[in-house]
């Protein structure tokens, strides 16, 4: 009686193995089902949340990058407004920062009470640091968010305009004139 228990055991662990396994035409179902979630992952890359500030538009802003700046390549920037309450809805003025070079229409229009998604392509004509100027009029408030496009691994340059100094005590200090 034993041995024919654990034999139906055996039985029943096997089945349940075999009818929980993908089962894909082409025979391979770890290579479909990771085929599968790669792209599912591409497409559902996470939205940044841009801040808002008190007294600003109050429409939100998403944004993420879908793919990776390079130097002369265009760069999808999806852009996702939500929030447009005025009843002549909002504006959207785009600008780029020297270096990077915006495609297509600079001006976008966002109908009341719907999420808008928009897609802007960018095109670095320089490594480093630039940025996509998102500007928001909302009725009568406004808003500006700058959204960073770093190209290759050039870190921004940073000017001074003061002098180094040693202190009594040997620390090193920038002074800067008063403007």
């Amino acid at each position: 009686m034993n041995i024919r228990s654990n034999s139906m055991m055996v039985l029943a662990c096997l089945a349940l193995a075999t009818l929980s396994a993908p089962a894909a035409a082409d025979g391979e179902p770890g290579s479909r089902s990771a085929r599968h979630a790669a792209s599912q992952q591409r497409q559902a890359a996470p939205m940044t949340t841009a801040p808002q500030k008190p007294g600003g538009a109050g429409v939100k802003l998403g944004y993420r990058l879908d793919a990776t700046p390079q130097l002369g390549q265009a760069t999808p920037v999806v852009l996702q407004f939500d929030g447009v309450t005025d009843a002549d809805g909002a504006t959207v003025r785009l600008s780029a920062d020297k270096g990077l070079a915006l495609q297509g229409s600079s001006t976008l229009a966002l109908p009341a009470g719907k999420r808008t998604t928009a897609t802007v392509v960018v095109v670095s004509e320089a490594e480093g640091l630039a940025y996509l100027n998102v500007f928001i009029k909302h009725g009568s408030a406004s808003s500006a968010v700058s959204i960073p496009i770093q190209t290759g691994t050039a870190a921004p340059n940073l000017k001074s305009s003061g002098e180094m100094k040693s202190t009594p005590s040997g620390d090193s200090i920038i002074t800067m004139p008063v403007k």
